[in-house]
């Protein structure tokens, strides 16, 4: 009881450290270490019609501030991420047919791309139907079947003054043409029709649009628009192709799979299982970040047994309306303790995922990851552990390290999450993107972490007052079990100040797959866990630096014990406190000021003053850091 009153001081103390350090931590740019996805690539289409040629209200001409635009993306965007360019209205006075390839799509050549946008004189008309068709034919496609991620990135300051190809109906022939591809457009001081008709090209396209008012937010935005294409989803698995019924479904063994699937489709896999194992399977819908989507649009998967139906089904909601992204759903086929029920037989069985969409949902194919694993029984004479149902010590009022935050990059999804150990950890984050993380947490252990998302200055003109900022966290079988815990919400509102989410899991124990609550029956298993982190699209009209800052806490709880059974003894490891160490990851964060510096020290010493200086056990020591408070954004 005597630790509440230190739990509110700590509180008030983080507002002040978060107040002093408001105006000292420097801006930095975006790390260019970043993996490239296989297939994807990027090809930026500008318009050098002759209206560029005019004011940008700021001293300059429209194509100027192009010019820094593309400056900047190209400075942003990983080594090595395929990027080309393509121009029109810059060679004839009039013509519709004036569209030329600057630079072909290729490994990222930063001083070429700018030689080539330099190089490039306003004149003419503005055909952007026939300038998109000739992107998407500029972009490569996967080799062999493969998923990638294929973006055209349209800057315009208008309408297209040619009557054919209409660009909103070719932004759907190409996004019908493949889930690979989609359209992103950037409106530089634009309105009304013209404002209009890149808002059509965007959605049609299943991309987003970026309103630039201005040369500093045209940056802002392309920025954002470039380093969100190169950060695509990285896919793993073997192709598979499921079917819409039992009969032709393909045979499936464990693993992991690429499939894809449209709005409102069932899709069916085929496997044999024992009586006595648990079969653990999972579903990730990938759509392109901030595509239109409404709240109940949904994700089902199912385990279906012989003529009697279902024996186990789950759903996963997106729960908003701001736009899509990475969306996992998860199921097990677990035989009950007494093996009397109709799904604990051996045979056939059918897993089956099933998306759900509403009128005026993003209609083009998503692609789908899956995964399948077989538990064994335990060995014959093991008796489990009782099943840990509650979360007790790591429920919301747990206390989680509060040293100085270690730079990282999050991955772009379970494939690459980024592992993390106990401490504290800061990135940075872009409006529609999701970040993923991965941390081990043994039998009797649990995850328990925050998410903090930075006070950030708006960008001016800002008119859309909130976004959110969301969380989930998954078990290594990838099942979400941050929903309907009673304990933690998974989506706080973010209007440009700091926002704070809470989140974790109840303790790893072999019997929980016997509970009935969502929340403790898929904690079964000990291993890596994940935790996602997403920012909503609207924050691109919220915040003026081009990424936002994010903070994690995660700490692990309770002692690892050796294994499953009743009685296992506890894993050895060293006790530290709550700092991090090294790196797990590239973060590029700069050095902060002297000021900044100053009050982080501060802070520390006050904090310790308090008797916040906690200890957790993990499995290896890290030395713990001092410094700034880290909810101010550095990006």
């Amino acid at each position: 009881m005597a630790r509440r009153p230190c739990r509110g001081a700590v509180a008030a103390l983080g507002g002040l450290l978060l107040a002093l350090t408001a105006a000292v931590l420097p801006a930095a740019a975006a790390p260019h270490t970043a993996p490239v996805a296989e297939g994807g690539g990027m090809m930026m289409v500008l318009d050098s019609s002759g209206s560029m040629a005019g004011s940008d209200g700021a001293g300059s001409t429209r194509i100027a501030a192009a010019r820094r635009a593309i400056g900047t993306v190209v400075d942003g965007l990983p080594d090595g991420y395929p990027t080309g360019l393509r121009v029109y209205g810059a060679d004839k006075p009039k013509g519709c047919d004036d569209t030329r390839l600057a630079r072909p799509v290729a490994p990222l050549d930063r001083d070429g791309l700018k030689r080539a946008v330099a190089g490039v004189t306003p004149k003419g008309d503005t055909p952007i139907g026939l300038s998109l068709n000739k992107a998407a034919a500029d972009l490569p496609r996967p080799a062999d079947g493969g998923t990638g991620k294929r973006t055209i990135l349209l800057v315009s300051d208008g309408t297209d003054t040619c009557q054919s190809p209409q660009p909103c109906q070719v932004a759907a022939q190409l996004a019908a043409s493949g889930a690979d591809l989609h359209i992103d457009t950037v409106g530089f001081q634009v309105a009304g029709q013209a404002r209009a008709q890149l808002e059509c090209i965007a959605k049609a396209g299943n991309g987003q649009y970026y309103d630039a008012p201005d040369a500093r937010a045209l940056s802002r935005q392309v920025q954002r628009a470039g380093q969100l294409s190169a950060a695509g989803y990285r896919f793993s698995g073997k192709q598979v192709r499921g079917t819409a019924d039992r009969q032709s479904a393909p045979l499936i063994a464990p693993g992991q799979y690429l499939d894809s699937i449209g709005p409102n489709e069932e899709r069916y896999y085929a496997t044999n299982l024992d009586a006595a194992s648990a079969a653990d399977f999972s579903a990730t819908v990938v759509p392109q970040p901030g595509a239109a989507i409404d709240s109940p649009d949904a994700l089902r998967t199912k385990v279906v047994y012989g003529a009697d139906g279902s024996c186990e089904s789950t759903s996963a909601m997106f729960g908003q309306r701001e736009g899509a992204a990475p969306l996992t759903s998860a199921v097990s086929r677990i035989p009950s303790q007494r093996g009397t029920k109709s799904c604990d037989k051996a045979g056939r069985y059918w897993l089956v995922v099933e998306r759900t969409a509403a009128k005026g949902s993003d209609a083009a194919r998503w692609p789908l990851e899956l995964t399948f694993h077989v538990e064994h029984p335990l060995s014959k004479g093991v008796t489990p552990a009782p099943s840990e149902p509650d979360y007790g010590a790591g429920g919301k009022d747990a206390t989680l390290p509060t040293t100085a935050p270690e730079a990282v990059s999050g991955g772009t999804g379970f494939n690459d999450a980024r592992p993390l150990h106990q401490g504290v950890w800061r990135d940075r984050i872009l409006p529609a993107q999701t970040l993923w993380y991965k941390v081990p947490v043994g039998w009797g252990q649990q995850l328990r972490y925050d998410v903090e998302f930075a006070n950030e200055p708006k960008a001016k003109g800002a008119v859309t007052p909130t976004s959110f900022g969301s969380t989930q966290v998954y078990t290594p079988y990838r099942a979400p079990v941050g929903s309907g815990t009673g304990q933690f919400t998974q989506q706080a509102p973010y209007n440009g100040r700091v926002a704070s989410l809470k989140m974790g899991t109840v303790p790893v124990s072999w019997t929980n797959r016997y509970e009935t609550r969502p929340n403790v029956t898929p904690v079964h298993a000990n291993g890596d866990f994940y935790i996602a982190v997403t920012l909503g699209a609207r924050a691109a009209q919220i915040s003026e630096n081009p990424q936002i800052g994010v903070v994690l806490r995660v700490a692990v709880l309770g002692k690892e014990k050796a294994g499953p059974e009743a009685g296992a003894v506890a894993v050895k490891s060293s006790a530290v406190d709550g700092g991090s160490g090294s790196a797990a990851g590239s973060g590029g964060w700069p050095a902060i000021r002297v000021a900044g510096v100053s009050v982080g020290v501060v802070g520390v010493l006050l904090l310790a003053g308090l008797g916040m200086s906690y200890v957790w056990a993990r499995r290896k020591p890290r030395p713990a850091g001092a410094g700034s408070d880290p909810r101010k954004s550095g990006s």
